[in-house]
């Protein structure tokens, strides 16, 4: 089965929201709702496809702002992940959104916490998540094997690394998960990240500055 995707840029933070589906059954899966809801409905909309569930990465107000919203204004869909040492900045989405002039920003509970070694999936298609911590104490990664593809959140981008100088933030615990847990998938695996364009692990373990060394 076919796997689609597309990019929905939310919020002035420019964020990779992501849209999965196939063709068969016509259900998606959204990955990281920052906020502009209603963008994100039109996308859905303009694709014929109906949401069957919201993955969240971690949980930072430009990738889970929105999460509540679209998952009331799609009939209760479950919100899944990301790992629970995140619930604290979850709890406090709209403080965040204060802080940083995200309006509409709602705390959310996700359905159901993902943990190391459980699976997902997207349009049928099982992905692995990894546990990831260092940019937030939750972020987790999302990787399929067979489709030699993942959805890396801020956990790695092309050419850098996501941001570790929260109060929260570990720069080895984000090194230490990039070197063991995403480099060792293969030089092949491509990726999603949350902000910018995607690479593959093989580019950023050869050029990323962070990795090297």
């Amino acid at each position: 089965m076919a796997l689609k995707a597309a990019i929905i840029p939310v919020t002035a933070f420019g964020q990779n929201c992501s849209l999965f589906w196939d063709d068969g059954a016509r259900e998606a899966t959204v990955v990281d709702p920052g906020g502009d809801v209603d963008t994100i409905i039109a996308a859905l909309e303009a694709d014929g496809v109906a949401l069957a569930q919201i993955l969240l990465t971690h949980g930072h107000i430009d990738h889970a702002g929105g999460a509540a919203e679209l998952k009331e204004r799609a009939g209760g869909v479950p919100i899944i992940g990301p790992h629970r040492a995140d619930a604290m900045l979850l709890d406090h989405l709209e403080q965040q959104g204060s802080a940083y002039g995200i309006h509409g920003a709602r705390n959310v509970s996700p359905d159901r916490w993902l943990e190391e070694g459980e699976e997902v999936e997207i349009a049928g298609i099982a992905f692995g998540v990894l546990h990831c911590p260092g940019h937030s104490p939750g972020s987790v990664v999302f990787a399929s094997g067979a489709l030699r593809f993942a959805i890396v959140g801020d956990v790695l981008f092309q050419g850098s690394i996501g941001r570790t100088d929260f109060p929260y933030g570990d720069h080895d615990a984000l090194i230490e998960a990039i070197a063991t847990k995403l480099l060792p998938l293969g030089d092949d695996m491509r990726f999603i990240c949350g902000h910018g364009p995607g690479s593959d692990f093989g580019t950023e373990r050869r050029t990323n500055p962070f990795l090297q060394g």
